[in-house]
């Protein structure tokens, strides 16, 4: 293929994927642009375009879709905008739901106009429990919502196209954008507003109600002044002077989003929040005090029919939280030298535990405490969910050239939620138990009540324990060091070693005492995956489906003649003989089932066989799990020893023997998702565990 053909060919890709992303925004309202007039027309068939802030963040989320489910009892809602699916989930939430459905439901209420709205919405938790996640995510929504039609919305520029103001807007200035973005409606006079909104009210279908509320910025009250005076009070010429346009939240054009992160007290100066004079248009103007000459480009003013997100809101200096009381609470700051300016827009900000502590001690706070809707984000814990934000990560797309071996990134996130769990106030629990009770596994003797009690009576939950920043960054090491030993594939105990070493110099763990419990946890956790791979092994090794169903069909011979009081009937020597009772014990003590209960679980199961041959239906070993899992053990215990995977630590066997072990080997990377390397990796640990006689039967 020439060269020329290949640029052709790419030329045509890029104009298909053009035209296709083009036809996706393509819409009634997109790109529109016309006369204040046809504005509201444009409102009398799109009346939501005029909504305030916190309306429209609201039904961002709401459109992207809900989900219901029950979590111990509990109904819980799972907005699927957290998901971030135009992303592939690249900033997904993952196990806030919870603490999702408050943050949405402050939003719904402030929608509506019940108080919250004039409220900051304060994001509390530990590092790195996703409240700057949560804030970026509704950051970007907003500017993929402002794309699309049912999120579009609308500012103006005033014009002179003739050049006849006398440079009203400044010296050649034919087009002066309104510095805040606001919405058109503001250009309407007090005294008519009532009656115009009562029109555009007047027939719409659903609840939404068109209101106004506020006033234009000082740039736009001079101008519109001005005109006034110009025109002898006709508002129609007035009008005629200004441009409608959508409008694209965009923060990196700082249009609608502003994030403010507090610097160096001495260096921080309040016009960072409210904007600053132009001194360049003093001269032009003639005076400091003329709109015109100053620059409305403070995080507030810029964030105007957006959000603003403050970093570590309470690390403020006092002087910044006067700005950020009235902009909360009246909706207005205080630009120098202007008077009070509204402002429409959703004010997030985040803080540490410390800093909120401070706030509590601190009774000159009081006002800012009281302005607060705190939600509080904590870690997760519940193993499933904290898997969910490893895996985003660390998966087989985004890593080339080297494996991580099955329950690398779950013992990892297994560690991190136990440092997360409080202890047990139940002596028959341990916290490993209630790990596996909150990921929703059931245990004897506890319900879902019983879970949700262990959940009443915890009260820092979820706020200690490790992040989930340092479980990626040893996850990084442990990668990183794979491959710098050309090891091909990262296994649970390579990040376990990274995990117990970080913990020497971890800077937010100082509690010698602390580290030590840290540490005892890695055991805990190392425990449980040498029994899940010995588990796995034993499950590999007995799962030959033929040998299953001959022992399973002995097992039930036996188990029928016992309970019918007859004997079985010897295929080799054609005698009758007693019951094996002998094999029968073996397979039931591997799920220990006690002597003064077997005959409780023999008619169990043979009544279980009757009823499904009533139905016309033939039992099969795998409708028992209990009586499966049984089986299995017995057959590992029977068929480890021919294997001999214990000649695995010597290094030396047979052909015949290598043989099973390859077929254990292929079942592992079949059925448990191993590798060649992993695979291997398992089964020399394993078989050093068997050569040490330390085989426990699960």
């Amino acid at each position: 293929m020439s060269s020329s053909s290949g640029a052709n060919s790419m030329s045509n890709s890029f104009r298909l994927i053009l035209e296709k992303t083009q036809s996706a925004q393509a819409s009634p309202v997109a790109h529109w642009s016309g006369t204040f007039f046809e504005y509201l027309d444009l409102i009398k068939k799109y009346p939501k375009i005029t909504r305030n802030a916190y309306q429209r963040m609201f039904d961002m989320i709401i459109e992207a879709g809900t989900e219901e489910y029950i979590d111990f009892k509990k109904q819980v809602i799972r907005y699927k905008f957290f998901d971030d699916l135009p992303n592939n989930g690249k900033d997904a939430v993952f196990g806030l739901d919870v603490q999702l459905m408050k943050l949405v439901n402050v939003l719904k209420a402030a929608s509506l106009g019940y108080g919250t709205e004039k409220r900051v919405i304060l994001l509390h938790g530990p590092v790195g429990s996703a409240k700057s996640t949560i804030c970026r995510m509704l950051k970007k929504g907003l500017e993929a919502y402002s794309k699309t039609e049912q999120g579009a919305l609308f500012t103006f520029e005033w014009i002179d196209e003739a050049g006849k103001l006398d440079g009203l807007f400044g010296k050649d200035v034919r087009v002066y954008q309104s510095p805040m973005n606001e919405e058109p409606l503001l250009l309407i006079p007090d005294e008519m507003r009532q009656a115009i909104t009562e029109d555009l009210n007047r027939g719409q279908d659903g609840d939404y109600r068109i209101k106004i509320n506020g006033e234009l910025c000082p740039p736009s009250r001079f101008i519109f002044k001005n005109l006034m005076e110009k025109y002898n009070g006709d508002v129609m010429k007035v009008l005629s002077h200004v441009r409608v346009k959508k409008m694209y939240i965009s923060e990196a054009d700082r249009v609608g989003i502003g994030t403010f992160q507090p610097k160096d007290e001495k260096n921080q100066d309040s016009t960072e929040l409210t904007g600053d004079i132009n001194y360049r248009k003093i001269a032009e103007y003639g005076s400091d005090s003329d709109p015109r000459a100053f620059n409305f480009d403070g995080e507030f003013n810029v964030a105007n029919r957006g959000m603003i997100e403050f970093v570590e809101v309470l690390k403020l200096d006092v002087a910044f939280l006067y700005d950020l009381l009235g902009a909360s609470q009246e909706h207005r700051i205080k630009p120098k030298k202007f008077a009070q300016t509204y402002i429409d827009e959703v004010i997030i900000g985040h803080t540490n535990e410390p800093e909120y502590r401070r706030l509590q001690d601190n009774e000159f706070m009081e006002a800012l405490r009281d302005r607060t809707v705190k939600i509080d984000i904590p870690y997760i814990t519940r193993l499933k969910q904290e898997v969910n934000i490893y895996k985003k990560d660390y998966n087989s797309q985004k890593l080339r050239g080297i494996s991580i071996a099955p329950h690398t990134i779950e013992t990892a996130a297994m560690w991190a939620i136990l440092t997360r769990l409080e202890k047990p106030k139940k002596a028959n629990l341990t916290r490993l138990q209630k790990l596996k009770l909150y990921n929703g596994k059931t245990l004897a003797n506890f319900t879902e009540d019983n879970v949700k009690e262990l959940r009443k009576e915890t009260t820092r939950e979820g706020l200690d324990g490790i992040s989930p920043r340092y479980i990626q960054d040893k996850l990084s090491n442990a990668l990183v060091l794979a491959q710098q030993m050309n090891k091909g594939s990262v296994n649970p105990f390579m990040v376990m070693n990274e995990l117990e070493s970080g913990l020497k110099h971890h800077s937010l763990i100082g509690n010698e005492e602390l580290k030590q419990e840290y540490k005892e946890l890695l055991s805990v956790v190392k425990q449980e995956y040498e029994e899940t791979i010995k588990s796995e092994v034993q499950r590999a090794i007995s799962a030959d489906e033929g040998a299953l169903q001959r022992l399973c069909g002995n097992y039930i011979d036996n188990l029928k003649a016992y309970t019918q009081r007859e004997k079985v009937r010897n295929q080799f020597t054609g005698g009758d003989d007693e019951p094996d009772e002998r094999l029968m014990r073996a397979i039931e003590e591997k799920i220990e089932i006690p002597e003064s209960r077997k005959d409780d679980f023999r008619r169990e199961v043979m009544n279980y066989i009757g009823a499904l041959s009533l139905d016309g239906k033939k039992f099969n070993y795998k409708m028992n799990e209990r009586l499966h899992k049984a089986l299995e053990l017995k057959l590992f215990e029977d068929q480890k020893d021919s294997i001999k995977l214990t000649s695995l630590v010597s290094s030396v066997s047979d052909k015949e023997t290598q043989e099973k072990i390859d077929i254990v080997k292929s079942r592992l990377i079949k059925d448990f998702g191993y590798d060649e390397i992993s695979a291997t990796d398992v089964l020399h640990y394993v078989a050093s565990i068997f050569a040490r006689g330390d085989v426990k039967n699960r």
